[in-house]
């Protein structure tokens, strides 16, 4: 994998490319940039639709008006020596290892990191495509916040009980006092935390005023209702769907070997099992861990990042990859500004007796979403500094069962 000189004495240069620049691939793209991204020989290039960073963590923010801070890839990548090209990735040939970018550009790589992240799952439920809003983007929460906003009054129905479907209702009720929301999923919201921090939950969104419907299923989107599973209808002026997600149908497309969900499945490494030269990062890979397939968060994505960006480097230098180990360690769950819950976990993700819950919470959950920008800039200066993270103890060690 190392560069090799060519008979003319010049040197090969060994192309990175790295798709998606979520929190998984900006860990990747900054960590390869800070570590490789001036020797001749590396060339680190971060491919992205757009060249605004996407604060998912804040998404349920901005569809309420708010103004978050404005991220450009360029400035976050900026003194690393890794070069951001804008476009879509609409094809990958893991066999002759290239991208297409918008249809009209050939990108070539030696090795791929593969991040591109997943997505509202619109497919499941008619008519979800075509009358319901989604967090999938800073755009589509734009979108979102201008129609809450020409709302004197009536329903908002968020589908999907959890943790988007809480913080977006939780939020909507907040900054939207005249307007009706309805939360709408088949589990309680709060199910996979201790019973005292779901009663908190469940107590919060009470007194915002967000009506709880468990145990109820949508099976269709209307221009002006939602249908549940045995003919009910609920009347609707907007809706928001965050129930189910879906990965990009590219990797399954590129031969790349995929799980049920479509994602990359990954040797211990992070490695593509059916092509090595291709890393997969973040929520776009079944990564499996002792306790299980990892579920995508921010939490999770950075490190798988940042280790594929080490992984690469030590290939770099002939030497083998080191296996990935996480643990979880938290759920911060934001209830409008100034008030949260914080379960803590084991690594496996189950939950610990510990909470925390009010606006230390709230003050912990902020800090939790503001952490990436100064970890991205410690990266820079010193890349070790984000390969820390709980790799999980007994509950990742090879053999350990689920």
């Amino acid at each position: 994998m190392s560069a090799r000189d060519g008979a003319d004495g010049t040197v090969a240069t060994h192309r990175v490319l790295v798709l998606g620049a979520g929190y998984a691939g900006m860990s990747a793209a900054v960590q390869l940039g800070a570590r490789v991204g001036r020797r001749r020989d590396v060339q680190v290039t971060l491919v992205n639709a757009q060249e605004r960073f996407t604060e998912r963590l804040r998404l349920h923010m901005t569809a309420t008006g708010q103004e978050v801070a404005g991220l450009g890839i360029p400035e976050l990548l900026e003194g690393t020596g890794a070069r951001f090209v804008r476009g879509r990735v609409t094809a990958v040939d893991a066999d002759a290892r290239t991208v297409r970018i918008d249809d009209d550009r050939v990108l070539h790589y030696d090795t791929l990191v593969y991040g591109l992240g997943s997505v509202a799952d619109l497919s499941a439920v008619p008519g979800a495509g075509e009358y319901a809003h989604t967090l999938n983007s800073a755009e589509d929460a734009g979108v979102l916040a201008d129609r809450l906003e020409r709302l004197g009054s009536g329903t908002v129905v968020v589908g999907g009980s959890g943790l988007t479907g809480v913080e977006s209702a939780a939020e909507i009720a907040e900054r939207h006092p005249q307007l009706n929301v309805l939360l709408l999923g088949r589990q309680e919201p709060g199910a996979a935390m201790t019973p005292k921090a779901g009663a908190y939950l469940r107590a919060a969104l009470d007194r915002l005023g967000v009506v709880v419907r468990s145990g109820a299923e949508v099976v269709e989107v209307l221009p002006d209702a939602v249908e549940l599973a045995g003919g009910e209808r609920i009347p609707a002026d907007a809706v928001l769907w965050t129930s189910g997600t879906r990965v990009s149908p590219l990797a399954a497309a590129a031969g790349l070997a995929v799980d049920e969900r479509g994602r990359v499945v990954t040797d211990a490494a992070l490695r593509s099992v059916s092509h090595p030269e291709v890393y997969a990062v973040g929520d776009a890979a079944a990564i499996r861990q002792g306790y299980g397939v990892m579920h995508g968060t921010c939490q999770g994505g950075m490190p798988t990042g940042v280790h594929a960006a080490v992984s690469i480097v030590r290939a770099l230098k002939g030497k083998q990859p080191r296996p990935f180990r996480f643990g979880y360690y938290h759920t911060p769950v934001s209830l409008g500004r100034g008030d949260a819950v914080v379960q803590f976990t084991r690594p496996d993700d189950s939950p610990r007796r510990m909470y925390l819950t009010g606006r230390a919470a709230a003050r912990y959950k902020e800090a939790v979403t503001a952490a990436p920008w100064p970890a991205y800039g410690r990266m820079k200066k010193v890349p070790a500094s984000g390969a820390v993270w709980p790799r999980g103890g007994r509950f990742t060690r090879n053999g350990a069962v689920r």
